[in-house]
């Protein structure tokens, strides 16, 4: 078989190529050949499937996320933005924090284990890639109808394959959530975060500058697992008629990479490296096309000199390989001896396989015969870009006049007792213990807060207590009845999350996980979403650092729910200040903050109770939102609270459900007067929080209220093993921890 070099391709013009199976459009295919002036060789052609792919070009998304760059509000924390591996804030004392979210998606439905741990392994090379140490990781994720028998398949294998990455790596697992929704069934939604530190001089950057560096290629050898794993099958609805967009899924091995993060930082700590990329989607030709564009020359690649597991991998397969655990860097000639010494020390393969170029091409050969020749811009920066239709759909104004708030409600207190324990016992309000206990919540010993916290927090600095929380959110019940508000219920909800532990909201990452772009319903929901994302972030004053799209998350015409994914990163003085969420100390006065209204729209109660969806999502109040935090920061700060606890899903009912049982202490509760006590208890309105605050701290804590203009009302008091809704029922812990324990055992146990 004659190699198909740059040569061969230009004197056999008319060659059939498979671009269609490798997932380009014709047009696309066409304008590979108008920007090369010729056909493409295979290996050209493979480079340009992968890195033109949806997964990898954002060619439906990146019209909609220019706002993330357009609408950026005024932070002096941000360090590095969007366009990087991850994005880098200041949190202060010289100390830098870089953190993303991703998405595993359709390989975790293919091979929920491997799906998931690459997905974990993935993430945290994102963040040794800007030079940090990973320090913890968080894992939002989605499931079809938790009594579905595909569930029982697909979430066991994903959460041994968080835990097990994970744990192996030896980063602690401190945040994230659970859902499930049958929209979900085909199509969970597994996305895998991390966070990293540094220090401000330790910034590394994906470039490859300075004519003579040679390019190393550390890490495990590469082999034919994962070949087009995330770039392709993530490109592409599920369909049963296309066994080609199911290919083979990454396979990790988390000690090979726990080597990988303690060499480089070796490296990257006796100033060895001048540039770095990991080898996530799309392998090598990410990694090359990437380094070359963004850096100031060219670069020539010898792919012979690829450490392989299989020799008889392809040309183009080694190009397109997404095997797990790789990284490339730049070094410079006098440094590439003892950057080599120190891969051997930890038992890294490490070789040099082409050197940066005084010229503005990516070359590449094999068996001494150029293969590729191409401007590295037009394969990692300039693929194609789409504005897609988009339109309100048909039915969403009958999806919004079917409105919740006129759904039947309990007619007494009795009623109300047992949708109370209905709701604690749902798969979604229902303790994830059995899940979250197969992570490891306090390796290191910097966890402050794990799982069930609001958020999780991590230290950073022993010597002062530096410290910084995240928290992950996305609701796509509310962003399916309205995604723009939706989008900023996520927003607010995580903004919320992170105020609520005592930290400053710093910044965001986000994932947004939609259905087919092709779908003109499905693409207005997504330019909804990041509309209202962008105007939020503006609003709040937390910027948009990076993150990534998931789209296709649909089987044949049925998409998922709209679901963007939002973490939000904050900062705090001194961990030992935090605010955790369980009422530990009886005397208390619980206080709800913020106003209850009539909010039923999505809600949780109409749910379990209703199986219904319909009408409008809580309003948002973003200015609400920053007065709360600023009060849930100050009263942490102050030592005028022992616990807050947010309200979303469930409502007052579940935060009290929750704060009681972690703390082990009840609460005695009275309705206000002119308050319904259903609306009370399960309302899901924004901008709210439960506080328990020290009989010492009422007058000082409630004249801060008073002076900020926030609502605070004393709704009760931490005592007793019960919970008494007074005039309306009591429940035992007891009963409660039963409900609230047995479902996810039950179900999955």
């Amino acid at each position: 078989m004659t190699l198909d070099t740059v040569k061969h391709a230009a004197e056999t013009p008319d060659t059939d190529q498979p671009w269609a199976e490798l997932g380009l459009k014709q047009d696309e295919y066409e304008r590979v050949r108008e920007i090369l002036g010729r056909r493409p060789t295979g290996a050209e052609l493979a480079m340009y499937s992968v890195m033109w792919s949806e997964h990898c070009s954002y060619k439906s998304s990146k019209v909609h996320l220019r706002q993330f760059g357009q609408k950026v509000p005024e932070n002096d924390a941000m360090l590095v933005g969007i366009g990087e591996n991850a994005g880098v804030v200041d949190v202060g004392q010289g100390f830098a924090v870089t953190f993303k979210v991703e998405s595993h998606n359709h390989p975790s439905y293919v091979e929920p284990y491997q799906g998931a741990a690459t997905g974990v392994g993935g993430i945290v090379r994102d963040i040794i890639a800007m030079g940090a140490r990973p320090v913890a990781v968080v894992d939002p994720l989605r499931f079809g109808a938790a009594d579905h028998p595909d569930t029982k398949r697909v979430l066991p294998g994903v959460v041994a394959g968080i835990g097990g990455y994970g744990n192996c790596l030896g980063l602690p697992n401190i945040g994230g959530e659970v859902v499930f929704d049958a929209c979900y069934q085909g199509n969970p939604l597994v996305n895998a975060g991390a966070i990293g530190v540094m220090r401000h001089e330790d910034i590394h950057l994906a470039k490859a500058s300075g004519a003579g560096n040679k390019v190393i290629l550390y890490g495990a050898r590469t082999g034919g697992d994962g070949i087009g794993g995330a770039s392709i099958l993530a490109s592409e609805t599920f369909d049963e008629a296309k066994p080609s967009k199911r290919p083979a899924v990454q396979v990790g091995d988390p000690f090979q990479e726990k080597l990988l993060i303690e060499c480089t930082l070796e490296a990257f700590a006796e100033k060895l490296v001048v540039g770095i990329q990991d080898l996530g989607a799309a392998g090598l030709s990410c990694a090359t096309s990437e380094l070359a564009s963004n850096g100031s020359g060219g670069m020539r690649v010898e792919l012979d000199d690829v450490p392989l597991r299989d020799s008889t991998l392809s040309p183009e397969e080694i190009l397109m390989s997404e095997s797990q655990e790789r990284m490339c860097a730049v070094v410079e000639p006098d440094k590439v001896e003892r950057f080599l010494a120190i891969c051997e020390k930890w038992d890294v393969t490490a070789t040099v396989i082409g050197e940066v170029t005084d010229g503005d091409r990516l070359e590449i050969y094999w068996h001494g015969e150029k293969i590729v020749d191409v401007d590295p811009k037009t394969v990692a920066h300039e693929g194609p870009v789409y504005e897609r239709p988009y339109a309100r759909p048909a039915w969403q104004d009958a999806l919004q006049a079917d409105d919740a708030n006129k759904l039947a409600r309990p007619a007494n207190g009795a009623e109300l007792r047992e949708q109370v324990l209905k709701l604690v016992a749902s798969p979604n309000q229902a303790s994830k213990s059995w899940i979250t206990s197969q992570y490891d919540h306090f390796v290191q010993g910097n966890t402050v807060l794990a799982q069930p916290e609001d958020a999780g927090m991590i230290r950073i600095d022993a010597a002062s207590g530096l410290g910084v929380a995240i928290a992950t959110d996305g609701n796509g019940r509310y962003a399916k009845l309205d995604p723009y508000h939706g989008a900023q219920l996520a927003l607010a909800e995580s903004y919320r999350n992170v105020a609520a532990t005592g930290a400053k909201p710093l910044a965001v990452s986000d994932c947004l996980n939609f259905g087919s772009p092709e779908d003109p319903a499905v693409m207005w929901q997504f330019a909804e979403a990041v509309r209202g994302l962008a105007d939020g972030c503006l609003e709040l004053g937390t910027p948009v650092t990076g993150g990534n799209v998931s789209l296709y998350n649909q089987t044949g015409e049925a998409a998922i729910h709209p679901t963007p994914v939002v973490a939000v990163l904050g900062v705090i003085d001194d961990v030992r200040r935090r605010t955790p969420v369980a009422f530990a100390d009886e005397g208390h006065l619980i206080y709800l903050l913020g106003d209850t209204k009539e909010e039923l729209g999505g809600s949780a109660w109409s749910q379990v109770v209703h199986d219904h969806l319909g009408g409008l999502p809580p309003k948002v109040d973003l200015g609400r939102e920053k007065l709360l935090a600023e009060i849930l920061i100050s009263a942490s700060r102050d030592g005028m609270i022992d616990a807050a606890h947010d309200l979303s899903d469930g409502g007052l009912v579940q935060a009290l459900v929750e704060s009681c049982l972690k703390g082990g202490k009840g609460a005695r509760i009275v309705v206000p007067d002119g308050l319904d006590p259903f609306v009370l208890l399960f309302s899901e309105s924004a901008g709210r929080a439960v506080v328990a605050v020290p009989r010492s701290e009422e007058l000082r804590f409630s004249d801060m209220c008073g002076a900020r203009g926030l609502p605070a009302t004393r709704i009760g008091v931490v005592d007793g093993d019960v919970l008494d809704v007074q005039g309306q029922f009591t429940i035992p812990l007891s009963d409660l921890r039963e409900a609230h324990e047995a479902a996810i055992p039950a179900l999955f146990g």
